[in-house]
């Protein structure tokens, strides 16, 4: 069968499978929702913006004739992920998220883990420290009750708005980073502790390693839940997966 995509993009592996399925011959859209300001360029056509929920979805889905869709969002982009499950068993849409492996603390690692931003927030609430708070520009504001520390801020785009601490340094670059990078910026800015979503995979985990090499405690925050659904941890699985479905990937 002639396969139509919708990729439910933002990460790296989502670029990846984008030039997969382009190099395979695969008809498709990537659709971005918009908050980094330069997503990367793809290999196939690309969409920015909402889709307005889950009727939404599954109008997008049917005036694009939609055959299959791969959910290779952020981790912690629930809701998208929320509603394409909902979407997509509505339309009768064969939908498979490729997402990161979660990472799990090591010998070395002192973490501590809290369920949501909220949670982070308030293991915040102590003495002043010198903080490398990695959860993207859209969070800042949230942690607005704890003005007493320094906040180091890597951000892939510069915020909107002044972020809310009296004391803090913006570095706006796009990673992936490496350890050694990692490990002489802590110590450049001398950070205490750091504050990270488990986000997975290994173009984040540098700011992790680089804490356990420091011996730096982290406030790791949970991955949020979404519906069950099936999951790849690979571009091949998925590959495989749209095999299996009867797809001609012409290779």
């Amino acid at each position: 069968m002639r396969a139509n995509l919708l990729i439910l993009a933002g990460t790296t592996e989502a670029t990846a499978f984008a030039n997969a399925a382009a190099k395979a011959g695969l008809a498709g859209m990537v659709s971005f929702a918009g908050r980094v300001e330069r997503p990367k360029r793809q290999p196939l056509p690309q969409r920015i913006g909402g889709f307005g929920g889950v009727d939404g979805l599954v109008a997008h889905m049917r005036d694009e004739q939609i055959t299959h869709v791969i959910d290779a969002t952020h981790p912690f982009a629930a809701q998208m992920s929320r509603n394409a499950v909902e979407a997509c068993a509505k339309a009768d849409v064969p939908l498979i998220a490729l997402t990161r492996k979660p990472w799990s603390a090591q010998a070395g690692d002192a973490w501590t883990r809290v369920p949501d931003i909220p949670g982070a927030v308030a293991a915040l609430d102590q003495p002043a420290v010198r903080v490398m708070l990695a959860v993207g520009r859209m969070h800042l504001a949230e942690f607005a009750p704890n003005p007493q520390h320094f906040y180091l801020l890597r951000l892939v785009d510069p915020p909107k708005d002044l972020p809310p601490f009296p004391d803090h340094r913006v570095l706006v670059s796009r990673g992936p980073f490496t350890e050694a990078d990692d490990r002489a910026l802590m110590q450049e800015h001398r950070i205490d502790l750091v504050v990270s979503k488990n986000a997975g995979g290994t173009g984040a985990y540098a700011k992790i390693a680089a804490a356990r090499a420091l011996g730096l405690p982290v406030i790791m925050i949970d991955r949020p839940a979404v519906p069950d659904r099936q999951e790849a941890h690979s571009v091949a699985q998925v590959m495989d997966w749209l095999r299996h479905s009867g797809v001609d990937l012409g290779v």
